[in-house]
């Protein structure tokens, strides 16, 4: 009997190991089976909380959904890992796996991202510049910028046509004159410069504190909801809208390495909610503008300014001659404003 009970309890114990085992395999490639195949982190260019940043986590939740797990994106917020001027470098070296970010931020690397991703003075509506990159060969140049840095261009967005943050009345080109503003670097420095203000370079973290400290008394910073989400409008009472100068490309791009390994089919269902991103981000922001406007309205604290067709024409031909300053800074950039000008002379909007 002991020999036999001896034996049920080898036996036993051999069991046990081998279903723990089992199950512990199981375990394992069910953990597997569910983990994304490919596991990306994407940084933003703006802060967490703020309206163009839910709809990009909005659109990284939905990737994965779409995708059935096939890929999974974490949204980070600016700054999360590098700079907002660095990510471009990081994407291609794999220390991000894509961004959102407006293309202007590079033009320290190229001119021709400046003209590109910021064309000051060009558009009058998001479709008009979303027509240009999809159907005007703005897609095709976008590539072209991108590849040498590792970077795959996957589709573009835009917030809409920028409101103008200020703490002092601002009616017109001459009003510009001396002003400390923040603008990103490249063509939209440029050309306030070329107005006669004082540019200065600044994340869009950083705005309302330096409204709030006096650093600069204005902002090229983004649309009017988000301003008044953020409180600029408590500091800075004198925006100016609809805005007259920047509607800059917010570009959606990834390491291309991890690109090529994706499936063609899964690349084109993202390829397509680029798209439904794009569209979601115009729209909401639009409506968002709407209901901010009449609230500041509604306040009496706040006085809006909109400038007359005189005022913004002026602007826009200051705009257009640092077109072809900038042109002339490198080979890209002189392809960028040869096809520009082309689509622009095309549509009978120069």
């Amino acid at each position: 009997m002991k020999i036999i009970k001896t034996n049920i309890s080898k036996t036993a114990a051999v069991i046990s190991k081998t279903v723990i085992g089992s199950l512990a395999g199981i375990s394992l490639m069910s953990s597997a089976a569910f983990a994304a195949e490919f596991e990306l982190k994407f940084q933003a260019s703006d802060n967490a909380g703020n309206a163009n940043y839910v709809i990009m986590q909005q659109w990284a939740n939905g990737v994965e959904k779409l995708t059935n797990g096939v890929v999974s994106i974490e949204m980070l917020p600016v700054g999360s890992i590098v700079k907002h001027t660095e990510t471009l470098e990081a994407v291609g070296s794999g220390i991000l796996d894509g961004h959102i970010t407006a293309t202007g931020y590079f033009s320290g690397k190229d001119p021709a991202f400046g003209l590109l991703g910021n064309t000051v003075g060009a558009w009058g509506d998001p479709a008009e510049m979303l027509d240009f990159i999809n159907n005007g060969g703005g897609r095709e140049l976008y590539e072209e910028l991108l590849t040498p840095y590792g970077v795959q261009f996957l589709g573009a967005s835009a917030t809409g046509l920028e409101a103008f943050v200020s703490k002092i009345p601002l009616n017109g080109v001459a009003d510009l004159k001396g002003l400390k503003l923040r603008a990103p670097e490249g063509l939209v420095q440029a050309v306030f410069a070329a107005a006669g203000a004082s540019p200065v370079n600044l994340p869009g973290s950083e705005v309302y504190t330096s409204l709030d400290k006096g650093l600069i008394d204005a902002a090229d910073y983004t649309v009017f909801s988000t301003n008044q989400q953020q409180g600029l409008h408590k500091i800075a009472k004198h925006p100016v809208y609809p805005g007259f100068h920047s509607m800059p490309v917010i570009e959606v791009s990834m390491t291309q390495k991890t690109w090529n390994k994706i499936p063609a089919a899964t690349q084109k269902i993202i390829s397509d909610s680029v798209s439904v991103f794009a569209n979601n981000m115009i729209t909401t922001l639009k409506n968002n503008d709407i209901k901010a406007v009449a609230e500041a309205k509604a306040s009496g604290d706040v006085t809006i300014h909109d400038w007359s067709a005189t005022e913004r024409n002026k602007f826009r031909a200051i705009a257009q001659g640092q077109w072809e300053i900038f042109a002339k800074k490198s080979p890209n950039a002189q392809k960028v404003f040869d096809v520009l000008s082309k689509y622009l002379a095309d549509k009978g909007m120069l």
